[in-house]
């Protein structure tokens, strides 16, 4: 066999253990971006411990086949960033955050569709994953709610005995 042909195979092996390790991975249209926009952008996801990464379309293709992952097929055409993220929502969230700050960015990075958990999400799909906090926040939130009552709780056994003094 070739050279080359081996070499794809590592590549695709690659692939598919990075595509096994991350809980979702979301493929975004790159179109016309600038060295230092993909220099931000890849600080932005490794700062969140994801990994932006350009493959051809071919590769990432062969590897969902050898994992047995369908339904990517119309979405790995053109050129396409592949974002291998540690959970859910994050690298969602950083593309819509970052088009947001930078609005020029808008038609520069778009999100196509995700791998979440081994199934298929569409580019609305990837838009709400993007409007879900991280799950630090999430428990944060939940904490805060637990704790509430009690605090108000606490307040009102102090301004009794406040009146009473």
């Amino acid at each position: 066999m070739s050279e080359n042909f081996e070499a794809k195979k590592v590549v695709v092996e690659e692939i598919k253990g990075k595509i096994q390790a991350s809980k979702s991975v979301i493929l975004a249209k790159y179109d016309r971006l600038t060295v230092a926009e993909v220099t931000d952008l890849r600080g932005k996801f490794k700062n969140a411990s994801c990994e932006y990464k350009v493959y051809k379309n071919t590769l990432v293709r062969k590897a969902f086949e050898e994992l047995g992952v369908e339904g990517f097929d119309n979405d790995l055409n053109g050129a396409t960033a592949f974002v291998f993220c540690p959970d859910e929502t994050s690298g969602c969230s950083i593309i819509a955050k970052s088009v947001k700050e930078n609005p020029v960015l808008e038609d520069k990075i778009v999100p196509k569709c995700a791998y979440v958990n081994g199934a298929y999400v569409d580019a609305a799909g990837v838009k709400k994953l993007a409007s879900i906090p991280s799950r630090e926040v999430l428990i944060a939130k939940m904490l805060g709610c637990l704790q509430s009552p009690i605090a108000n709780f606490a307040y009102v056994l102090k301004a009794i005995a406040d009146q009473k003094s």
